[in-house]
């Protein structure tokens, strides 16, 4: 490992050609952090755990390495079978991984599948009946096409588990440990997780041989190019002022986050009502007419998108402009994850979060104690409001810059990218109540977050993985990540 730091380049790695005439293809040139360290391990056939969450590029740093072991001893699978598994939590996201497995593949004329909830069952049946190479599965609908006799597991060499921790978040780790117990025990496993609590670290160590152990910098690191701005309002006027919002401010795409299905669907009754055309994406939306709505943003038709968070997984959309939290999340580490759909590729961008009453205050003290930050607030109740604000938090290091603004901490530069990265050492969740119960679906139930206590590893560039690490990056690259 001490010469992945040469690694400048895609064409550095020694993948197979058609592998590299693909990535020429798709304008990769140079590597993000995570995918330096991975593809170099993974292409010996060592198993991986790494520290990474959405948006590091790490669909490319397990794919690559894949495409390149499978062309190496190229064999028909047999029917109703698959060569490569990778698993992840939502439907969105799984489309996505099997795009990137596709492009990257193109010349080497891939077999490949999606097994997802939300479509019929028979489709998939059919599309694996000849066997394929690579499935890209949601645990639910893969069991029960393993429990009908449409799919036999026995034949996986390469099994990949993306975004560990959301699964765990979702009640999908008991289907996990049902999917792990049908694989051959010789296989090479690659895990990914955006933090390590204790039942995913257990997890890895029950499913992992000897892994290299990876990470990048921390979750609580926030993209230096987002201005945050918190917005202090009663609750009844929040769907009155975030219409306002976005008719007053310049929007390109606009995503706004609330923590229920029920919620999402009324705040896009209310911007229709004030003429804003919106549409929303959750677990009781059709597979249809979320393909349908996310590609409307994508092409600017709709651009505003109400979301919750476990529909919002794996959205990769460039060019959204502003992310809202109509509410703000109970879980510290989500709001990072949110306000980092904004701010891509180079791009400035603007996280506005609407706060209402004394249980959302409490929930933006965690969160400043995560990101080490006090943000500034903006009061616009009604007057008379009985309520105090209470004081921005004060942590040690912190300091709060100008209105919109974030404090600023020691700048690093991470290998290859374009510019400077906060790496400060966050501070627990500071108590963070239990997630939502609402966001629920087959394929998508929700069930209370196992929340890791302890401080995260502040990481610069790359370091060993540390079990209660939380970490996040968002590295600047020539290449849009898959």
């Amino acid at each position: 490992m001490e010469s992945t730091h040469l690694l400048t380049s895609f064409q550095d790695f020694g993948l197979a050609e058609p592998i590299s005439r693909a990535l020429k293809e798709e304008n990769y040139l140079t590597p993000t952090p995570i995918q330096t360290q991975t593809i170099p391990i993974a292409i010996t056939g060592r198993d991986v755990v790494g520290i990474a969450q959405t948006g590091t590029g790490k669909t490319a740093a397990f794919a690559l390495p894949i495409l390149h072991r499978i062309l190496e001893n190229r064999i028909k699978p047999q029917p109703k079978t698959c060569r490569v598994l990778v698993l992840s939590p939502t439907r969105e996201l799984s489309g996505q991984i099997l795009d990137s497995f596709n492009a990257y593949g193109r010349h080497i004329r891939l077999t490949s599948a999606l097994a997802i909830g939300g479509v019929p069952m028979g489709r998939q049946v059919r599309s694996i009946m000849q066997g394929v190479e690579v499935l890209v599965a949601t645990p639910g609908r893969l069991l029960d096409l393993v429990q009908s006799n449409g799919l036999k597991l026995g034949q996986v060499e390469f099994l990949v588990l993306d975004e560990a921790d959301r699964m765990l978040d979702m009640g999908f780790i008991n289907d996990i440990r049902k999917v792990v117990a049908k694989l051959p025990i010789k296989r090479q496993t690659l895990f990914f997780s955006a933090t390590m609590p204790k039942d995913i670290a257990e997890l890895a160590e029950a499913m992992l041989r000897d892994p290299a152990r990876v990470a990048v910098t921390p979750v609580a690191s926030t993209v230096e190019r987002i201005t945050q701005r918190i917005i202090q309002v009663d609750h009844s006027n929040k769907p009155t002022f975030l219409a306002n919002l976005l008719k007053s401010e310049t929007v390109e795409r606009a995503l706004v986050f609330t923590r229920t299905k029920h919620g999402a669907d009324k705040v896009v009754k209310s911007l229709a009502r004030a003429g804003i055309t919106a549409d929303a994406i959750h677990g009781n939306k059709s597979q249809n007419h979320r393909e349908r709505v996310l590609a409307a943003f994508r092409t600017g038709e709709i651009r505003t998108l109400v979301a919750t968070d476990i529909a919002a997984r794996g959205i990769d959309v460039d060019g959204i402009s502003h992310v809202v939290n109509f509410d703000l999340p109970n879980i510290p580490e989500t709001y990072v994850h949110r306000i980092g759909r904004t701010a891509r590729a180079g791009a400035e961008g603007v996280a506005i979060s609407l706060i209402a009453g004394a249980e959302e205050m409490g929930y933006l003290r965690d969160i400043e104690k995560l990101i080490r930050i006090a943000l500034p607030r903006e009061d616009h109740r009604t007057p008379g409001h009985r309520e105090a604000a209470p004081p921005p938090a004060q942590h040690r290091g912190a300091r709060s810059g100008p209105r919109g603004h974030t404090g600023r901490g020691s700048e690093v530069a991470a290998p290859g990218s374009k510019g400077p990265r906060r790496n400060r050492r966050p501070g627990g969740n500071g108590g963070a109540p239990q997630t939502n119960r609402h966001e629920t679906s087959r394929q998508e139930p929700s069930r209370p977050a196992a929340q890791a206590s302890g401080k995260a590893e502040g990481m610069q560039g790359v370091a060993f993985l540390h079990r209660e690490s939380r970490p996040n990056t968002r590295p600047n690259r020539t290449q849009r990540p898959r």
